[in-house]
């Protein structure tokens, strides 16, 4: 299997290449031809990436808590372009493929201008995004964790909404000013230990003086791209100004890759500064909590509210990694893994009405299920995810991410469980308000439920969610090695 993770990784560029043929051969008067053959390419692309990404999994040896398929290559001035993936990152490779097939789909009807540039921009994101999992060299993972920034830049400032200029800026200009104090900090561990080799840099032991400023460091560039409290300001704009697509990969992928940071770098490689910081980590993630589920119940944009949502969930998994338990770690590996898929599902829900009434106001909508039964059915399990009822992903991730923390504080854990409660007030109190209000708008009463399109769309997300929520052993049985793992040294060489 060596070089599959390479295969992964760049197989979205075939497509890419594809597209750029077509667009040089396309004739002007046969511009709904190469729109139609774009998609196509796009989607069959991101499907074999899918399927690639299955057969990784499908050989990953769960009993082993080190890199497996690594990939060592001499690449330019010393710097070595190094690939592996552990239990604490195969799933989100998985993730990442299981989700772009989706936002092609989802995008098929609703995207009509430069169809060709669209498509090639999301197969470009793939790429950039599989690469940060995968990556096993700092200045590798650098590059692949800011050429990100690019695509996603466009997605929202060229094919966003009204303000879509305004919020495509406000995320770069915030994601790019934290990343730079992790580039800095790079360095700084490149001369002290004389290497970028993340294994080789997981096994050097840094002056515990010295891990405070590079975890602050680090800590810059991930807690924004969380994002935490109170730099997440970004988000919520970035959401309802991005396409539904764009949306549904803000959510369930770049979202995670601040926690991933964290498992991968903070906590392992700086563990007496992950320990000292380890107060301030829960007090932001409880303010984070309470705080944004709050503001959720306040708006009036659906989009907005979920990405306020998306916030608290979040304060769940930053909270769970700085535990340093088992349980705390595993529960914020799935948390995250949940939250990708319910999110992205919401995402697509708000979706499927905004392109049939282009708003996404509460008030616009009500007695949806009068007109719109299959898609209240999904919406109304997504929901249900969303605030962790059992028998959905959403409750294995919060209730071990809380048995995780209360085992090292329990009034942090007391705090935190407000925010289950406060999500079912603001989650079910929207439902009830779309879906079983009168039905008192004219504009509503012709409008359509679910097509077959939409409905492939949604069919794995329901299985996903019902899936990781009836067999949580699917995920733990690839993670619970190198959870463990992690957990030992924190405590060995930061204890």
């Amino acid at each position: 299997m060596t070089g599959i993770l390479s295969l992964i990784t760049f197989s979205p560029l075939i497509g890419v290449a594809a597209i750029l043929l077509l667009k040089s051969f396309a004739k002007p008067d046969q511009q709904e031809a190469s729109y139609r053959a774009a998609r196509w390419i796009a989607l069959v692309t991101t499907l074999a990436t899918l399927a690639l990404s299955v057969l990784l999994v499908a050989q990953f040896d769960p009993r082993q808590a080190g890199f497996q398929f690594v990939e060592n290559q001499a690449w330019f001035s010393g710097i070595r372009y190094r690939m592996g993936v552990d239990g604490l990152s195969v799933l989100f490779v998985l993730l990442t493929a299981f989700l772009m097939p989706l936002c092609i789909a989802a995008s098929w009807t609703s995207i009509k201008e430069r169809v060709l540039e669209y498509m090639i921009a999301f197969l470009v994101l793939e790429v950039l995004m599989i690469g940060v999992f995968c990556a096993l060299d700092l200045i590798v993972f650098y590059l692949f964790f800011e050429g990100q920034l690019v695509p996603m830049f466009l997605i929202i400032g060229v094919w966003g909404g009204q303000n879509r200029v305004y919020a495509a800026y406000k995320f770069f200009l915030y994601t790019l000013l934290g990343s730079v104090l992790m580039l800095v900090a790079i360095l700084a561990m490149a001369g002290i230990a004389h290497t970028t080799s993340i294994p080789a840099l997981l096994a050097y032991h840094f002056d515990p003086k010295v891990q405070l400023l590079l975890w602050l460091a680090f800590f810059a560039s991930f807690a924004v791209k969380m994002p935490m409290w109170p730099v997440h300001t970004w988000l919520p704009d970035a959401h309802v100004e991005a396409p539904t697509a764009g949306s549904v990969i803000l959510a369930g992928i770049l979202l995670k890759m601040g926690g991933y940071g964290f498992l991968r770098f903070s906590v392992p490689m700086f563990p007496d500064a992950s320990h000292y910081f380890t107060p301030l980590i829960f007090t932001l993630s409880v303010i984070a909590i309470i705080y944004t589920s709050l503001v959720a119940f306040r708006q009036t944009d659906v989009k907005k509210l979920i990405a306020y949502s998306s916030i608290a969930h979040m304060g769940f998994v930053t909270m769970a990694i700085f535990s340093g338990t088992v349980q705390g770690e595993q529960g914020a590996i799935f948390q995250m893994l949940s939250h990708g898929v319910i999110s992205g599902a919401l995402f697509l829900c708000v979706g499927v009405v905004y392109d049939r009434m282009h708003t996404r106001e509460i008030a616009f909508y009500g007695g949806l299920t009068a007109r719109m039964p299959w898609y209240a059915a999904v919406f109304m399990l997504f929901t249900l995810g969303n605030v962790g009822l059992p028998g959905t992903s959403g409750f294995v991730g919060e209730i071990l991410s809380l048995v995780g923390v209360y085992r090292v504080s329990t009034w942090t854990a007391i705090f935190a469980a407000s925010g289950v409660i406060l999500s079912a007030t603001y989650a079910l109190t929207l439902y009830r308000r779309m879906m079983f209000d009168p039905l008192t708008n004219p504009k509503l009463a012709a409008i359509a439920d679910l097509d077959w399109r939409e409905v492939v769309i949604f069919s794995p997300l329901i299985l996903g969610t019902l899936a990781l929520g009836l067999q949580p052993g699917l995920v733990f049985n690839l993670t619970a090695a190198s959870a463990e793992k992690l957990v030992a040294a924190y405590h060995v060489i930061g204890g």
